[in-house]
């Protein structure tokens, strides 16, 4: 059986629309985007860390739009992440069927029952980079098997977040953590039953 991780670049307040470049996803009015930007230009530890998680076997889960951004870019640019091409790419999307890059495979009908079909199965786990849609699927049924999140210290109170209308309660436990030079927080996590309650 093979997890789900998800590994996202997230605000203090928890938005991870548009992380990488100003026009990556403008949508509803969206006019931070490239947020994350001058954290790496002056921080090597941090991408260090992505270094050396984009190195880690790995298939990817996508929605469509995220699918389409890496579309665009990573056939050409492989060299920055050896084995994306070559990796099986499962995109959620009710437009796309088909597309020409390598190793692409699309779920249109019963979504939560195909990748719950795609979890029982022995293979390489799936990662799942932005696709903000499908990650609220992912939580409301709880599918997810693990965080790994970049905390930037900054908040932008508006944008597409994390956490939003598909989150159930649900607990956690940290695994590791980091903190780089430029103050993101760098936290994995992984599920850990139900949520407790007590009095204090």
């Amino acid at each position: 059986m093979r997890k789900i991780i998800v590994i996202e670049f997230i605000t203090l307040d928890g938005v991870m629309q548009a992380p990488g470049e100003s026009k990556e996803d403008a949508s509803e009015g969206f006019k931070y985007g490239g947020w994350m930007g001058p954290y790496f230009q002056n921080d090597k530890f941090l991408g260090k860390v992505m270094e050396d998680q984009m190195k880690q076997p790995f298939n990817l889960l996508l929605g469509r739009k995220t699918f389409e951004i890496f579309a665009s870019y990573w056939p050409q640019n492989e060299s920055r992440w050896p084995g994306i091409n070559e990796a099986y790419k499962f995109v959620v999307s009710n437009t796309l069927t088909k597309h020409d890059w390598k190793n692409s495979i699309f779920i249109k009908n019963d979504v939560v029952e195909e990748i719950q079909k795609l979890k029982k199965q022995n293979g390489i786990d799936l990662q799942v980079w932005g696709s903000s849609k499908l990650i609220q699927t992912l939580l409301q049924h709880d599918l997810v098997d693990e965080l790994w999140l970049k905390i930037f210290p900054i908040t932008i109170g508006t944008g597409k977040r994390l956490f939003a209308e598909g989150t159930l309660p649900a607990a956690f436990k940290l695994t590791d953590s980091k903190v780089s030079q430029s103050g993101v927080i760098i936290a994995t996590y992984k599920r850990d039953g139900e949520v407790t309650v007590g009095s204090f």
